[in-house]
């Protein structure tokens, strides 16, 4: 198998037919061996009807049908694990991804030996006001933080390695973050490639402005788990050991003062009428949870298991 084409897709019943027949032309014209995955994230049309009809007429074409709309992440990372092909591409189902763009894709990760090679909308056919300039805004900040340099994290057309998919674990809403996740697993060499965009051509987009305030938490949140999702410990231990530390030498402090003013006859105020003595208090008690934070993080770490977060109605030709 050299390529498996992944697609996840949520009511996109009119384009389905279009997207298949697409793909097989460009396929078939290469002379690629390839399997198409097609994941209905819990459509309430008749997308899944479409899927059969198609894996019918076409045995390369597969289906995985979710029990409800779990959301894209999940929908891919369900199909990262049945993909066999040595090249795994991913597009959406809307027809804003041309096909076309495969064989050059498939010969980066192939004849290059890129692990990972991210589409990059540069002329893009989306409202400027509520999805380019937001886009714009977020791919600089995930740039910034993530050290990778591309242009269009969130472009749906990539292609990967095999073992890339094998060994990323995409949940949540970290689908905009594949290329920052590769990285936190050692892949480095990953490439972008300008690709074309196509106005949406049936049904309305799927993702409001929400995503975007969305995405720019889980960048703070794929931030923080790249530096110190294998070692929460470090953290917060460390963070709480320096606020105790704070609070215990504030404390003690308090104490030494009143009573050496006791024991020199100084007229003094009551410990609890200084207001150091509850920064000081306040300082152990947060140190002493964010310890406990850091020793649960390294608890959960080494026990957790990599359950999914999904429930697979059904699935046709695997």
């Amino acid at each position: 198998m050299e390529i498996s084409v992944v697609i996840p897709l949520l009511n996109e019943e009119e384009s389905l037919q279009e997207l298949h027949d697409w793909i097989a032309k460009v396929m078939q014209s290469n002379r690629y061996l390839y399997e198409i995955i097609f994941i209905d994230d819990g459509s309430t049309d008749t997308s899944w009807q479409r899927i059969e009809e198609l894996s019918n007429k076409n045995n390369t074409v597969k289906g995985i049908r979710f029990q409800k709309n779990y959301g894209k992440s999940q929908a891919l990372d369900a199909g990262f694990e049945l993909a066999q092909g040595t090249v795994i591409i991913t597009m959406d189902a809307d027809l804003q991804d041309n096909p076309e763009e495969i064989p050059e894709l498939y010969n980066l990760i192939v004849k290059e030996n890129f692990d990972l090679i991210s589409g990059w909308k540069k002329k893009r056919y989306d409202n400027v006001i509520t999805k380019n300039i937001p886009s714009k805004l977020f791919n600089a900040a995930a740039r910034k933080t993530s050290g990778l340099k591309l242009h269009d994290f969130n472009c749906g057309l990539k292609a990967y390695k095999n073992e890339v998919i094998k060994n990323i674990k995409v949940s949540g809403e970290m689908h905009r973050y594949i290329p920052v996740l590769a990285k936190n697993e050692g892949y480095t060499k990953i490439g972008e490639k300008v690709v074309l965009h196509q106005a949406r051509k049936y049904g309305e987009t799927k993702f409001g402005m929400d995503r975007f305030v969305n995405g720019f938490l889980d960048l703070i949140t794929i931030s923080f788990l790249s530096k110190f999702g294998k070692r929460p410990m470090h953290f917060f231990g460390l963070l709480g050991t320096l606020m105790f530390l704070f609070g215990t030498t504030a404390a003690f402090y308090i104490g030494a003062y009143k009573l050496y003013n006791v024991f020199n006859g100084i007229k003094t105020i009551l410990v609890t009428d200084n207001p150091w003595f509850y920064i000081a208090l306040t300082s152990m008690i947060l140190g002493t949870l964010l310890f406990l934070a850091g020793f649960l993080g390294e608890l959960i770490i080494k026990t957790k298991n990599n359950e999914k977060h999904y429930t697979i109605k059904e699935k046709i030709n695997f």
